[in-house]
């Protein structure tokens, strides 16, 4: 289970942080359903070859500024 919760706004900021990080990724990469969390970071998990520690920290990295630059 994600240690997170999103909201569409909240993540609309923490989507445009990992299209800066990872420009790579499209749009399309990044949609997300509100309530499935879990599914979003298996999906983040493959995109960027990462582990789960590592795509939860950096968004709720990402969600403890929202207003700033940083990932």
């Amino acid at each position: 289970m994600a240690s997170f919760t999103l909201t569409p706004e909240t993540w609309e900021r923490v989507r445009i942080k990992f299209l800066r990080k990872y420009r790579d990724l499209t749009q399309a990469d990044l949609s997300f359903t509100s309530g499935q969390e879990d599914q979003l970071v298996q999906k983040l998990m493959t995109l960027v070859k990462r582990d789960q520690k590592y795509i939860e920290f950096t968004i709720r990295k990402a969600l403890a500024d929202p207003n700033g630059n940083r990932l």
